[in-house]
């Protein structure tokens, strides 16, 4: 069978895109191993909109739900199936002018799809150091946009110094007590305007040269162990939050060379439509190399996709 469209991908921005593709009839294979996303560890997302709060784990209950509520006969939801490789299959229509399809290989089918679009998001780089794993979300957490509120009027430590580090200090120092941003670079990788602007907060400060040794805590976070490499170490710093900026892995190992990626494996897109830079292939959410990565943008750009995807199948 030969699909409208091919969506990878079961987080906020493959859920949205599906919800949009049933509406317009386009005959749809959805693949997604989950639903949900990063998000389904949050205990508590307090900026989806439209809803006060949900658990990371109700929001991925609620996306299948709204999905498979629209599917019908249009879109077929294979769930728990992890896309492997894209081929890309040239086909002559009129004269020079050929239209491109491709195929889909997953770990346990293959799909046919004149259209793809990428939603397989990216995982966070975990904080590796002894203590962290037992007490990931009792206080060490990889979402500030999801968790930062429940740290209201707390001492909390951002991990990282790049301009998500720092966009994330930002957004910490509206409600915390204090902010400690540990990178253990020398610089900072952040853009030097932000960089000034966040440290001028008086509940802001800044360690660069630093390595995490351990992360402190019984049933939750209590502080880290750090080494600096000026001042040495090792020594104790009480936080009861620490939040992880070290960056993420974009989950497109799947498209080769067929599209083209940033040195970091994000999709490039064309930041009006979504397109990537092989026709027929569109991206959104994680994956790519927007700049702002959350789970209402992310829903946004998808749809924004599906209206480019729509027009292109339907074009004259």
């Amino acid at each position: 069978m030969l699909y409208d469209l091919a969506i990878i991908g079961g987080g906020p921005a493959g859920v949205s895109a599906g919800v949009y593709a049933s509406r317009k009839r386009l005959k749809t294979v959805f693949i997604a191993r989950d639903f949900g996303g990063q998000s389904t560890v949050s205990d508590g997302i307090e900026n989806w909109i439209g809803t006060i709060k949900i658990s990371g784990s109700d929001l991925a209950k609620a996306l299948e739900a709204h999905l498979r509520a629209y599917a019908g006969d249009i879109v077929d939801i294979k769930a728990g199936e992890t896309v492997v490789k894209i081929t890309n299959n040239p086909q002559p229509v009129t004269g020079n002018k050929t239209e491109n399809t491709f195929t889909i290989q997953t770990d346990a089918h293959s799909y046919t799809a004149k259209t793809v679009l990428v939603t397989a998001g990216s995982a966070r780089r975990r904080l590796e150091v002894p203590g962290a794993d037992g007490l990931e979300h009792k206080g060490i957490t990889y979402c500030a946009s999801c968790d930062g509120p429940l740290f209201a009027d707390l001492d909390v430590a951002v991990i990282g110094g790049g301009n998500a580090g720092f966009e994330t200090a930002a957004q910490l120092l509206a409600y915390t007590k204090s902010v400690t941003l540990i990178h253990k670079s020398e610089e900072f990788k952040a853009d030097p305007v932000t960089v000034k602007k966040v440290l001028e907060n008086p509940k802001m400060r800044a360690m660069l040269g630093t390595d995490i040794l351990e992360v402190k805590g019984d049933k939750f976070v209590t502080g880290l162990v750090y080494q600096n490499k000026e001042s040495g170490g090792p020594k104790e710093l009480p936080v009861q939050g620490i939040f992880v900026e070290i960056g993420s892995t974009p989950a497109t190992d799947f498209l080769g060379d067929l599209v083209k990626l940033t040195p970091y494996k994000q999709v490039i897109v064309d930041q009006r439509t979504q397109q990537t830079s092989l026709l027929g292939i569109w991206a959104a959410g994680d994956c790519t190399d927007g700049l702002y990565h959350q789970n209402n943008i992310a829903s946004g750009d998808a749809v924004k996709a599906l209206e480019d995807i729509y027009l292109y199948l339907h074009a004259s």
